[in-house]
């Protein structure tokens, strides 16, 4: 039996990613569970630390003691949840579930649910380790994105996250418990992107480790082409406009490049009459304001069948984000036939073929941004597109595909036991 681990069930990319994964494997026909805190909903094989209400403010105390012991060493406030000490964490070693796992599978573990300890603890039972990174925290001293920062190639210290670094500071010293505790794993990390896997190759933690890249999967019979017109309609959106599809989780974080694409859209020449937004996601009404081009603002939408409609309602996706693994909302749009662009950073060159399902912009480059804008709106290039990103995700991300690449993964660890 495989035993997923995973803080969220069915919120944030990571969570959601665990999760398809979990079901891709019980359509394969593997015997597979996932524990995480708390279950968003009732699934098959899912289950939660938080039975009763004992247990759910037990996890609420580990978040509030990772935040507060944290709180007094950050440089400030953009900088709150992007760096977990890892800290506070359920002790799972003895879970029913864990004990009958043939293999642990490691996924997003921060924010109190496991802590370095609990790892450790874990890591000491003896059972093959796989662990799925969705960002960089595995192998670094706390941050979850370096933002340029390259002391995780060396040894963590001088974070630039803290108000202040020092040699000796909490990077250092999570990094050094790091290297201590990955010693006793038999463990194999898997990165959704080449972008990740090439970073766990040469970072000082896990360079030693074996690694490889397998992406993110999703269930294609969901996320499908669906009637563009009826779907407008249906959301009371303009039938005859082009319109651009923002998903941001949050247009206040820095790393999500909100900035670039507003400033692309005022790039915008010709074409700026016919085209008009759709934000889905948590935005942030000041950011919101004066924006060059109307917009319709969708909200949060947690369920999937509405995500396929705003995606199918779409001419394109744009996904600006500073950093980033093998974002859903790419895989997501591109699943739908929407095609889409970025910057070429992180995994998304990988995602997206340029000017063959979508644009690859130059890195935070708003007038790089507005081009690729604009060619993918252009009618010839938006229908071929169109089709072209459908098939990359038929070819790429199906279920049935990435589940194979970890039933060959699981059956190697377990063999060589």
């Amino acid at each position: 039996m495989v035993l997923h681990l995973s803080n969220f069930h069915l919120e944030g990319g990571a969570g959601v990613a665990a999760a398809r994964l979990h079901r891709a494997l019980l359509k394969s026909n593997v015997e597979s569970q996932l524990l995480v805190s708390k279950p968003t909903h009732e699934e098959l094989g899912v289950s939660g630390l938080s039975h009763h209400g004992l247990e759910s403010r037990k996890a609420l105390a580990r978040f509030i003691g990772e935040r507060l012991y944290f709180y007094p060493q950050e440089k400030d406030a953009s900088v709150r949840f992007a760096f977990s000490p890892a800290e506070f964490g359920a002790d799972i070693s003895n879970h029913p579930l864990v004990q009958q796992a043939d293999i642990i599978h490691l996924h997003w573990i921060n924010f109190g649910f496991l802590s370095i300890d609990s790892l450790d603890k874990l890591f000491l039972l003896g059972k093959p380790i796989v662990w799925t990174l969705h960002d960089m925290w595995t192998f670094t001293g706390g941050c979850h994105y370096s933002r340029g920062c390259e002391n995780f190639l060396t040894h963590c210290q001088y974070c630039p996250y803290l108000a202040k670094p020092e040699e000796y500071d909490i990077s250092f010293r999570q990094f050094e418990r790091k290297q201590e505790i990955y010693k006793k794993a038999k463990m194999a990390l898997i990165s959704p992107s080449q972008w990740l896997d090439n970073l766990v190759k040469k970072a000082a933690l896990t360079v030693g480790i074996a690694s490889l890249s397998i992406p993110n999967c999703i269930d294609t019979d969901l996320f499908k082409p669906l009637e563009k017109t009826e779907i407008r309609r249906r959301l009371n959106l303009p039938v005859s406009k082009k319109l651009i599809l923002f998903a941001g989780a949050n247009t206040s974080d820095p790393r999500k490049g909100f900035i670039y694409f507003k400033q692309a859209l005022e790039k915008i020449g010709l074409l700026a009459s016919e085209i008009e937004v759709m934000v889905l996601g948590k935005a942030n009404p000041k950011m919101m304001a004066a924006f060059p081009l109307p917009v319709h603002y969708l909200g949060k939408i947690s369920s999937p069948a509405k995500m396929v409609e705003a995606y199918n309602a779409a001419d394109m996706i744009v996904v600006p984000s500073l950093e980033d693994n093998l974002p859903n909302t790419i895989m997501e749009a591109m699943s739908c036939g929407t095609p889409a662009v970025g910057f070429a950073t992180g995994g998304i060159p990988e995602m997206i073929d340029h000017q063959v399902n979508g644009y690859i912009a130059l890195q935070a480059s708003a007038h790089s941004l507005a081009e690729g804008i604009e060619w993918v709106l252009e009618d010839q290039n938006n229908a071929r597109m169109s089709e072209n990103a459908r098939t990359k995700v038929l070819e790429t991300y199906a279920e049935s595909i990435v589940a194979a690449q970890y039933q060959q993964l699981y059956q190697s660890l377990l063999s060589h036991e």
